[in-house]
């Protein structure tokens, strides 16, 4: 989905529909449109912070008022979180919205933005975050909508990935990823499998191959 003002209108949309009354961030290239359109609505309270792990608490903070609300960041701004979501929102079981731009993939013109894309997803699942992207503007209600029902529900944190490419296919949009052993070879004892498993109610499948061990 491409980084735009009408797509940042359908998030935006999305989010107030699902209830979300405050908005943490930090200025963003890719979240621009959506801190400018929270900006200027009376309805919505928009704190700016100087780090990100200061939205946890907000979030926090904002549960206990009966106010929901969501975090906006990059994946650099994710992990330096990490601490605040371990130990504040998955400790006393606190429901986190998050949605992280997915900055350092392919394509991605930024130096400094490059070393964050390689273990994003990999940090989610470390912490037993559920994740989904926001790759398509058909599906960002929906799950939207079901990632505020989930981290609700279990009180715990919750992601969706800003995702702005990706191999488009009839029916969603499919994600390769290859992992691969250190320096690039195999060991022996090693073995070549691939996986694939829904995302989303099905609308998205991702697909990856790893080395795993026989």
């Amino acid at each position: 989905m491409p980084v735009s003002l009408e797509s940042s209108k359908i998030i935006y949309a999305a989010l107030k529909a699902c209830g979300i009354r405050l908005l943490s961030a930090l200025p963003e290239t890719w979240l621009v449109h959506l801190i400018q359109i929270a900006e200027g609505d009376p309805e919505m309270t928009l704190v700016r912070l100087a780090k990100e792990e200061e939205g946890v608490g907000l979030s926090a903070g904002a549960h206990f008022a009966g106010v929901k609300s969501a975090m906006l960041m990059q994946n650099h701004g994710f992990l330096a979180s990490i601490n605040g979501i371990v130990s504040c929102a998955q400790l006393y079981r606190i429901p986190l919205l998050m949605l992280v731009s997915y900055r350092g993939e392919f394509g991605e013109p930024d130096p400094w933005q490059t070393e964050g894309g390689g273990v994003t997803e990999d940090l989610l699942r470390a912490l037993r975050i559920p994740f989904a992207y926001l790759d398509d503007r058909a599906h960002v209600a929906a799950r939207i909508a079901k990632a505020q029902t989930l981290a609700f529900s279990s009180n715990k944190p919750a992601a969706l990935l800003l995702w702005t490419s990706g191999t488009t296919r009839s029916g969603g949009t499919t994600r390769h990823s290859t992992r691969w052993s250190r320096r690039g070879v195999a060991p022996a004892c090693w073995t070549w499998r691939s996986t694939s498993h829904a995302v989303a109610a099905g609308r998205t499948r991702r697909s990856s191959c790893i080395w795993a061990r026989r």
